[in-house]
């Protein structure tokens, strides 16, 4: 694949002294989906408004699909569509004119058809003819992407795009996304959802304190750094782990009536058959084992804890 997105060495510091971005470094291939994780205050809205032309960075260079965003400002904005946190739309128009001015606010000729497949697409269509001021939040939101797809970009920018939206609409956003990265749209999304960049993101970044800890690719990232936990539930409670088995990174439950081990699946060996071997040994017997992986979320908060 081919890098549509490159910053390199992106700062922004503001008037009062606050660096908000330090160095940022990211590539970003043409046709993926990223999701880019952080804590409130990481830096991800400034990284996205600098790329976007919204702020002016400091130093460093930013292009998208070879164009300088600050010398070729005009053929950098034309690649890229934005979705803002904000819902930020005129109450009184209708929808489809709504949309139809963006596409015109970029030079864009008219082309009905296209209009109409967007709003197709993004379940509007029976919704053209509404105000704005009709629609429910999750509609609203869905509004937002149309507009930043009127002008046919190949990077689309989803800031926080699902927030304050039920499940079952979230999980229809997210089918939404999968079909524009089919269309081969670049997608950039900020979270808070990690459920969302779990379920949809092709690599992950995680952005805290105006520095990109981490990109990669999420199975990679999760195989690399997700644990597994084995619990063994136990015949008879215990209230503290059996002096022969302090080798073992055992914890009993809080109730006692199961011993929690934590290993790397990835490490030559788990440890496992010598454990429950270990476990008979010590006069314990157990009912049932279960397995279970770190999640994206367990790993995320891991990370922003190193860095705290």
């Amino acid at each position: 694949m081919s890098v549509i997105l490159s910053v390199e060495n992106v700062t922004k510091t503001y008037d009062s002294g606050f660096e908000a971005l330090k160095g940022v470094d990211l590539q970003i291939d043409e046709g993926e989906i990223l999701a880019l994780l952080g804590p409130n205050g990481a830096g991800k809205t400034t990284l996205i408004s600098t790329i976007c032309g919204i702020t002016t960075p400091s130093s460093g260079r930013i292009t998208v699909a070879g164009h300088d965003i600050l010398s070729d400002y005009r053929q950098a904005r034309r690649i890229i569509g934005l979705v803002p946190q904000e819902l930020s739309l005129e109450p009184f128009e209708k929808v489809i004119n709504t949309v139809r001015l963006s596409r015109g606010l970029f030079g864009k000729g008219r082309d009905e058809a296209y209009i109409e497949k967007i709003l197709r697409q993004l379940s509007l269509w029976d919704k053209r003819n509404a105000k704005v001021m009709e629609l429910s939040g999750g509609m609203k939101r869905r509004v937002l992407i149309a507009k930043a797809l009127s002008h046919e970009p190949r990077v689309l920018f989803l800031d926080e795009p699902t927030a304050g939206v039920d499940v079952e609409l979230r999980k229809d956003m997210w089918q939404v996304v999968e079909e524009l990265k089919s269309n081969g749209v670049t997608i950039i999304l900020t979270t808070h959802y990690i459920e969302e960049a779990e379920a949809i993101a092709d690599r992950v970044g995680v952005i805290n304190q105006g520095r990109i800890l981490l990109v990669e690719p999420k199975v990679d990232l999760m195989q690399r750094m997700g644990r597994k936990q084995l619990t063994i539930e136990l015949q008879d409670p215990v209230t503290d782990v059996p002096d022969s088995l302090k080798d073992y990174d055992l914890r009993a439950s809080d109730d006692g009536n199961a011993l929690i081990y934590c290993y790397d699946s990835n490490g030559p060996r788990t440890g496992i058959t010598t454990l429950l071997a270990d476990l008979q040994k010590a006069g314990l017997h157990m009912t049932d084992i279960q397995t279970h992986q770190s999640s994206l979320e367990e790993i995320f908060v891991d990370l922003v804890k190193e860095t705290a």
